[in-house]
């Protein structure tokens, strides 16, 4: 059954609606030719189609199909199978899902896409409004962090000596028993990055044509230098190089290619391929009889701070092609893990939301396509984790990178992360007493005071210096704003030339400051004034967070109100040639938590050890001792 909009015109798109109920299909057609026509002017048209079953799916253009429908796996697999595009609405108001369909696809058109394009966005689930601003956000630029000062020792970080630390550290260990804990550890990011030089190092070198030392001195590659005189100490030695003898003539080849081959086998053998794996699945730490991935010391860490009840958890934010290899490596640590501990160790794994990938564009700010036509939507960078961390279902959630793993420092780091625990149960406790006053009314004038003291002195919340002149009503509007967010306790190391965010008071939009992780590429290094501001800060952020993700009915916030859009990132990126622009979310621990209560604390050096490049895992933290 068919219902024309209109005489067919040149510029027409033939909609086929599958349902249940097509007999008021004539109606339904002149409903829809009415909202999106009423003047019959448009150069574009629609035509309607109504099928009940996959024998009307032959027909080419946009397919919306009703959750309902009879024989809804037919026609889907129909679809795919000629590749034809569709989209899916529950089935509750055909008419009404219908219409909001076709309006999403006008919007489409109207910014200059396909109808390939609609489809396509709307398989990954990415609606028209969120490419409209992502395009605006090119075109127009992201506005730099404003710096007012540098987070300081006393002055935005909290000193954490070590009585108060094991007070703090008590604290937890008294109140864990009633709270749901989870380590939250993003771990997709591939070990690229680690092995770039040695990876350079075998696409580069000729070993008919220079030596090894001749290969370093011309390219000052010093890392290579390091890497090679460690060789025998990384924990994959013995593995590779066992391997690598086995190669015809091994023996009698000369060092350099030797050093070579045992590179080649690092990188290349299928039993290995380092440079291709995602970094918490490689041996990271020989102990005697085993060599253990960053997995390993994950879930051990999770045991020694994160155990609750008997329980641990451990969630990972993985790539979904390495989920066989997380699972053998959560396998294998879960069988020494426990026993040694006595707790059970709960883990889950997710992967980051299809729908948080961007628009790519091109140099001039136009859509970057494939060759085939379609166009490049890219991951959206650690700040799409923010939803990840949403679904949780936790008290109280430890948040560290994948990499950030000791052999040796178990006790420090176990020490400090408790205590960043029991700060921020101990300010939690104190936030809800506040927001259950406020809640309760007949709250006193001093009372308020007292709260804005607290505010101020404990949370680093900057309360205005008249606001006892406003309205008893606006302060206490002021109060519940300020306390009713999630919290974060962020541990904060000094600063001894590591690359990345640190602390810093900014000035946002309403004019206040607040404490906030920038990124150095948030800041205007051509501002003299920010360029010092970044110059006198003392201390870097390590990614150690203790998070509360409820609030003090014991209901979890949604995380994506507190989220900051205008602190997202534009990238410069290559694909098959050709340059091309990336938008990324607001980093995870930047603006994507730039609305939380936010508390910086200053922790030892010796709970910060990341491994950036495979040469790290030659220092004292991560050999045996």
């Amino acid at each position: 059954m068919e219902e024309n909009s209109t005489k067919r015109r040149s510029a027409s798109i033939d909609i086929v609606i599958c349902s249940n109920d097509p007999a008021n299909g004539r109606s339904f057609g002149k409903s829809l030719s009415d909202f999106i026509d009423p003047d019959g002017k448009d150069a574009r048209e629609f035509v309607f189609h109504f099928a009940e079953n996959e024998n009307g799916t032959d027909k080419p253009g946009l397919y919306i199909i009703a959750q309902n429908v009879s024989g809804r796996d037919a026609i889907v697999n129909k679809l795919d199978k000629n590749g034809i595009g569709y989209v899916t609405i529950s089935g509750e108001d055909i008419v009404e899902e219908t219409k909001a369909v076709i309006k999403d696809l006008e919007d489409t058109l109207d910014l200059g896409f396909t109808l390939q394009d609609f489809i396509q966005m709307g398989s990954c689930g990415t609606p028209i409004e969120k490419v409209r601003s992502q395009l605006a956000t090119f075109r127009n630029g992201l506005s730099k962090i404003q710096l007012m000062k540098p987070a300081l020792l006393n002055d935005g970080i909290f000193d954490l000596h070590e009585a108060k630390a094991t007070e703090f550290a008590a604290y937890f260990d008294s109140k864990k028993e009633g709270l749901k804990l989870m380590k939250f550890v993003p771990a997709s990011g591939a070990a690229s990055r680690m092995f770039k030089f040695v990876c350079e190092f075998l696409a580069e070198f000729n070993p008919q044509q220079e030596t090894i030392n001749a290969y370093i001195n011309r390219r000052k590659d010093e890392a290579l230098k390091v890497f090679l005189i460690g060789l025998d100490k990384f924990p994959f030695f013995d593995e590779v190089v066992t391997i690598a003898k086995a190669g015809p003539g091994y023996e009698s080849q000369p060092k350099d290619l030797r050093y070579f081959s045992f590179i080649k086998t690092m990188l290349t053998h299928k039993a290995f391929d380092y440079a291709n794996k995602p970094k918490g699945i490689l041996p990271f730490h020989a102990y005697e009889g085993f060599v253990a991935t960053p997995v390993f010391e994950h879930l051990k860490e999770s045991a020694a701070y994160a155990a609750s009840q008997g329980k641990a958890g451990v969630h990972f934010t993985i790539s979904e092609e390495h989920l066989d290899g997380f699972l053998d490596a959560v396998d294998a640590a879960k069988k020494m893990v426990e026993p040694e501990y006595g707790v059970a160790i709960n883990f889950g794994f997710s992967y980051q939301h299809k729908q948080t990938d961007t628009i790519a564009v091109d140099l001039t700010n136009q859509p970057f396509r494939d060759p085939d036509g379609s166009l490049l939507f890219r991951p959206g960078g650690h700040g799409a984790l923010i939803q990840n961390l949403n679904e949780l279902d936790a008290d109280i959630v430890f948040v560290k990178n994948i990499d950030n793993v000791s052999h040796n420092n178990i006790e420090t780091i176990a020490l400090y992360k408790k205590a960043l625990a029991g700060q921020l149960l101990g300010l939690q406790e104190q936030v809800f007493a506040c927001l259950r006053k406020i809640v309760e009314g007949n709250v006193t004038e001093q009372e308020l005071r007292n709260m804005f003291a607290f505010a101020m002195a404990k949370l680093s919340v900057d309360v205005p210096e008249d606001i006892m002149k406003f309205t008893h009503e606006h302060r206490l509007d002021f109060a519940k704003k300020i306390f009713n967010r999630p919290v974060r306790v962020c541990g904060m190391v000094k600063n001894e030339g590591e690359p990345g965010g640190g602390p810093f008071w900014v000035k946002g939009e309403n004019g206040r400051l607040s404490l906030q992780i920038v990124e150095s590429s948030q800041i205007d290094l051509d501002n003299p004034a920010q360029k010092a501001i970044l110059a006198a800060s003392t201390h870097f952020n390590p990614v150690d967070l203790v998070c509360g993700l409820k609030n003090y009915k014991g209901e979890k916030f949604d995380l994506e109100e507190f989220v900051d859009p205008s602190t997202g990132f534009i990238v410069h990126k290559n694909k098959m040639g050709k340059d091309l622009r990336s938008y990324e979310l607001p980093g995870l621990w930047n603006g994507a938590m730039a609305g939380w209560i936010t508390v910086f604390t200053e922790v030892p050096l010796a709970t910060f050890n990341p491994v950036k490049t495979v040469n790290d895992l030659l220092k004292p933290a991560h050999q045996p001792q």
